[in-house]
């Protein structure tokens, strides 16, 4: 593939995916600097992996592929450093959020919190494929991507599903 055509592809590509590879950079982590850094890592390494695409699975698939095989290179490096979770970092400034935003968006903005923290809580394999399956792909592809089978991600999923709404059960969201 020529430089132009690959840097064509790669743009488009973006356009594309760029959104759901930023959601499946946030779903690894929470820091919105080292977002951004991993989607940058991501980013570099799907350009550098294009030339070798051999159109066996999609584009679109190819991309997620690279992207969890790089945000889970990107998790273990990190393990071990603990962050503040999202629901103590509300709670330090909660009282001064609602003079300034209000109480209706604040509100859904903890809920969103607490999804996030809730989602970022399960194990990297159901996190992989609930962000997956958020993203709109299908059993089928998701197992491409994690290289696994259709019924193995179907249970996985089930299973991601179930923690997720017993973790929101426990943060006060009723699990729905």
């Amino acid at each position: 593939m020529g430089t132009a055509s690959h840097d064509i592809q790669f743009g488009e590509l973006l356009q594309r995916e760029g959104a759901a590879l930023r959601r499946v950079a946030a779903s690894y982590e929470r820091d919105r600097a080292l977002q951004e850094d991993l989607f940058q890592e991501i980013c570099l390494a799907i350009w550098r992996a294009l030339p070798g695409f051999r159109a066996e699975a999609s584009l679109r698939t190819f991309a997620f592929r690279i992207a969890h095989n790089r945000a889970t290179t990107h998790v273990l490096r990190r393990r071990g450093l603990r962050e503040m979770p999202l629901g103590e970092a509300a709670d330090e400034t909660l009282p001064a959020a609602r003079a300034v935003v209000g109480e209706g968006v604040l509100d859904a903005r903890q809920r969103v919190a607490r999804l996030q923290d809730a989602v970022m809580r399960l194990t990297l394999p159901m996190r992989q494929v609930l962000t997956l399956a958020l993203e709109g792909l299908s059993h089928r592809e998701i197992g491409e991507v994690l290289g696994t089978t259709e019924g193995n991600v179907a249970v996985r999923l089930s299973r991601a599903r179930a923690a997720l709404r017993h973790l929101l059960k426990e943060a006060g969201d009723g699990g729905e």
